[in-house]
């Protein structure tokens, strides 16, 4: 295996750089790895500190370069045989953490970059460790750690809170799209460079580290919303896809998903569904998504058609919430039907038509925004309606609310109707 350079970026927060680097000297084998730092211009004590570690690279920006650009001058002078981590500095790493991702990303040749679980859920890269303290963590962290492939799971994207990435890669793509300075977005974009590629992503459920969650950029929002808006608009011209696509995964419909012999998901997208489903069920799954830049993606991950004509027959098949959205919903399901097998179940979602949040747009004159926003509306016995025309049986449906403003709530005790409180529904109706 090759050895790892460890690249850091810090802008202030000393106390938890220092927290990061400690627990990377405490937890990792001194014989494997170096520590690079590139400090994007800190004006707090960070720099004094920094000059008085003779295990560290460091290199001082005279100005905040931001991530991308930060990163990209640390891979200029980290040992060209080295792997390549990425690491914040408001981290905390753990017992085993370095072998059980070296562990992973060397399990096969096609894999191109590894990551660890950790406290946060974005991307669904979340762990569910109990701890009230460090001390805790740790000690949860060094039951968790036990290197075990059955729980790496393939990953569209991965988060760069910490990525390790195969020299190989690294070789490939060279640096890191500087145009997402100063940062937000390039490891998304980063994650589809190394797909496409031919490598895979893996997430490790076997490693756990703790992360703050605390980006300078993000502290203060009237700078952080512009760079967001910038970084989406670049990825799309770059990709010609929204940054959204990393998010869909039809959260609603697993209430009635379990591992049933064959799945198709319709309008999968660049993938992020197959893969989920994969690693937690180890079904077959298939997808139909007809936009060719999502599908070069999707198709890596498992047979996936152009248009729904192409299909075979399924046992589950899940199209979220695109009745909404189609021309015809009576002639759209209809399609799909021919592609259930005997007593196979669709499952899809839609909003309430009839719930408090529309019934306060339109009392507030606000239904041209909401009229727009999607072809076709729906209440409970219009969906109910529409499933039993086509003959399909046992319709099952899950209501979902979230919280109501004082005035919503008003509305919904003064029409003394249970369904207004309902944003929306989801449906399992049986073939």
């Amino acid at each position: 295996m090759n050895k790892t350079s460890i690249i850091i970026l810090t802008y202030n927060n000393l106390l938890k750089t220092k927290e990061c680097i400690e627990s990377i000297r405490k937890y990792t084998n001194k014989k494997t790895y170096e520590i690079i730092v590139i400090d994007n211009n800190s004006t707090d004590n960070t720099k004094d500190w920094l000059k008085k570690q003779k295990d560290l690279k460091v290199i001082y920006n005279k100005k905040n370069l931001g991530f991308p650009k930060g990163c990209n001058i640390a891979l200029n002078v980290a040992n060209k045989n080295n792997d390549i981590l990425l690491l914040n500095n408001d981290t905390i790493v753990t017992n085993n953490w370095l072998d059980n991702l070296k562990k992973c990303l060397y399990s096969s040749l096609d894999i191109g970059a590894v990551g660890p679980v950790c406290n946060q859920n974005e991307n669904q890269q979340g762990c569910d460790l109990k701890f009230q303290n460090v001390i805790q963590m740790q000690q949860e962290a060094f039951k968790n750690n036990i290197s075990d492939k059955n729980r790496w799971e393939e990953k569209v994207f991965l988060i760069g809170y910490c990525l390790l990435i195969r020299r190989d890669v690294i070789n490939k793509i060279k640096f890191l799209d500087e145009n997402y300075s100063p940062g937000y977005i390039e490891d998304n974009d980063l994650s589809l460079q190394i797909i496409k590629l031919g490598y895979r992503l893996f997430l490790c459920h076997d490693t756990f580290i703790y992360h703050y969650l605390g980006a300078s950029f993000r502290q203060d929002l009237s700078q952080f919303y512009p760079i967001l808006n910038k970084n989406r608009n670049y990825f799309y011209r770059k990709w010609h896809f929204e940054t959204s696509e990393f998010d869909r995964l039809k959260n609603a419909s697993h209430v009635f998903l379990k591992p049933y012999q064959s799945i198709l998901d319709y309008q999968c997208g660049i993938g992020n569904l197959i893969l989920y489903l994969k690693y937690r069920y180890n079904v077959k799954i298939d997808g139909v998504e007809k936009n060719i830049n999502k599908r070069f993606f999707s198709q890596k991950f498992g047979k996936v058609y152009k248009n729904i004509d192409e299909a075979m027959n399924y046992d589950c098949i899940l199209i979220g919430d695109v009745l909404e959205k189609v021309n015809n919903p009576l002639y759209f399901l209809r399609k799909i039907k021919k592609h259930l097998n005997p007593n196979g179940v669709l499952i899809g979602e839609i909003n309430n038509f009839s719930s408090v949040h529309v019934i306060n747009y339109l009392l507030n004159d606000q239904g041209y925004d909401l009229f727009n926003k999607q072809k076709n509306l729906f209440t409970l016995i219009d969906l109910i309606k529409i499933l039993k025309k086509l003959n399909f049986k046992n319709v099952e449906i899950y209501s979902w609310y979230d919280e109501k403003s004082n005035y919503e709530k008003k509305l919904i005790d003064d029409f003394k109707l249970e369904h207004l409180k309902y944003s929306y529904y989801t449906f399992k109706a049986l073939n």
